[in-house]
Order: structure tokens, then C-alpha cells, then sequence
């Protein structure tokens, strides 16, 4: 399998994690108004995509929208006209925006790093239209942009709709009491990141707190990129640094020339 290489500018500039939300008034996560300021920072942008009920990408993180809007029940049962009216939670009248708009707003300016949520709802194989939407409105977009998913799956189906779409793997320490009810058998496996070479993934972003595991920086010896999230201090990120090329990072401002 062909495996397109990670553009250069996810590495020259730290990731703002769900864009620079939180740093002023009226800045959710996911937000036109974070996804600006990160564009006006200078930042490279960390986003998340849902399925709405007519197959639209949305930006948004959860699969249910209590934790972000007033609204209530799973993202994926409601048109995307109806999630582009429900306003996000101290966002100021901002609503949810789909993936297109987004694209737009971002114009190529600065990297684009887009995790597609897992679907399946534990890691299998029922994947497709999310990635499809994802790849259908990426269509002619100029800039740096890569997909990446913690579900393998998701990412083997990027790569056969689009293997010029540079792909990764989101990776973590999977314990197994923080993913139940994923089996212990299928947590062993996503933790020894055994699908890389299978998907055609050319990065990880892995989770800081693991950032040290034998697996991470063997790949990472090898040459392959590794990004780690979620970065939330200036002292966490100077120790990630020594172990990862670049972090994704919110609630402070990361050193734009790091």
C-alpha cells in the first residue's frame, strides 16, 4: 500500500487540540470562533468529526451533544441543517459547524489535523460513511491536511477512498478498564499499534502520559512521525518534547517557535 508522508508543517508549529478554544470569551471547542483564533495564532488546528443523520461530517468532538449544547441525544440522529442550529455553550450564538465550512475558514493557511470519532462503537469493522463524507468534502482542498482515527478500520477505509490523503493512527495506552467494554484481547492489540503498516498510516499521535512506551519510540526511531496529545502546560510539553516531534496542546499558549 501506497503511503503518502505527513506534510512538514504538522511538525514546524504546535496543534491547538479542538482549536484555540478556551483562551478568550465566546471560543468553544471546535468553534468557528477557536478555529480562527488559532488560524490568526498561527497554530496548526486538531478537529473532530461526527456523522450527522444525512451523512454530513460535522465538527464536533462527542457522539451526544449534552456536554457541548443545551440540546440533547446523539449527534448522528439529527440532519446536519438541524446540528447547524443548535448553539455550542458559550460560544455566543455559534452553532455546530460542518467539516465544509471549516475547510473553508482554514483556506490551506495553516495544518489541518482531523480525527475521525470512532462509529463502529467498539473498534470494528462498521465504518464508511463518515470517512466518505470526510473525503468527498476534503475534494479539491489546497493545504495541509491529514486523517487519523483511533478505529484502524476507519483509517484502511481512508486509505481505499483516498490513498492520497496523508493517514495516521490516534494510539493510547488502552488500558483496559478505561475502554470497557472493549475486550482485553482487542486493547492488546491497538496498544502494540499492530495495524500501522496494515492502513498505510504515515504518523501516530499518541497519548502523553505513554509517550515513553518501547513501541512509540521504536516507530519514532524509525522515522516515523509521533504527535502527542493532550498537552496541557508549558513544563508537560518541554518533557514530551524530548519523545515525540510535535504536541497538541490547550489551555495555554504553546511557544510558536518550539
Amino acid at each position: 500500500m501506497s503511503t503518502p508522508a505527513l506534510p512538514a508543517a504538522f511538525l514546524q508549529r504546535p496543534i491547538a487540540h479542538r482549536a484555540l478554544h478556551g483562551q478568550q470569551e465566546h471560543c468553544p471547542e471546535n468553534s468557528r470562533a477557536a478555529i480562527r483564533a488559532a488560524v490568526e495564532a498561527g497554530y496548526g488546528i486538531e478537529i473532530d468529526l461526527q456523522l450527522s443523520a444525512d451523512g454530513r461530517a460535522m465538527v464536533f468532538h462527542d457522539e451526544q451533544l449534552e456536554r457541548l449544547t443545551d440540546a440533547a441525544g446523539p449527534v448522528r440522529a439529527r440532519t446536519s441543517a438541524e446540528l447547524e442550529a443548535i448553539p455550542l455553550k458559550n460560544g455566543d450564538g455559534e452553532c455546530i459547524p460542518t467539516f465544509r465550512e471549516v475547510l473553508d475558514i482554514v483556506a490551506g493557511r495553516v495544518a489541518l489535523l482531523v480525527e475521525i470519532k470512532d462509529q463502529d462503537g467498539g473498534m470494528g469493522p462498521n465504518v464508511g460513511p463518515l470517512e466518505a463524507a470526510a473525503v468527498a468534502d476534503l475534494a479539491g482542498y489546497d493545504g495541509p491536511v491529514a486523517l487519523m482515527s483511533f478505529n484502524p478500520h476507519s483509517i484502511a477505509e481512508v486509505a481505499r477512498l483516498a490513498p492520497h490523503l496523508p493517514r495516521g493512527l490516534t494510539t493510547c495506552a488502552y488500558d483496559p478498564q478505561e475502554w470497557a467494554p472493549l475486550a482485553a484481547e482487542e486493547c492488546d492489540a491497538l496498544r502494540a499499534i499492530s495495524d500501522f503498516d496494515r492502513v498505510g498510516a504515515c504518523f501516530i499521535s499518541h497519548e502523553a502520559r505513554d509517550i515513553t512506551r518501547a513501541r512509540v519510540q521504536a516507530l519514532r526511531a524509525d522515522g516515523v512521525p509521533i504527535l502527542s496529545w493532550t498537552i496541557r502546560s508549558p513544563a508537560e510539553e518541554a518533557e514530551v518534547r524530548r519523545f515525540a516531534d510535535n504536541v497538541t496542546f490547550e489551555n495555554y499558549l504553546s511557544a510558536l517557535g518550539a
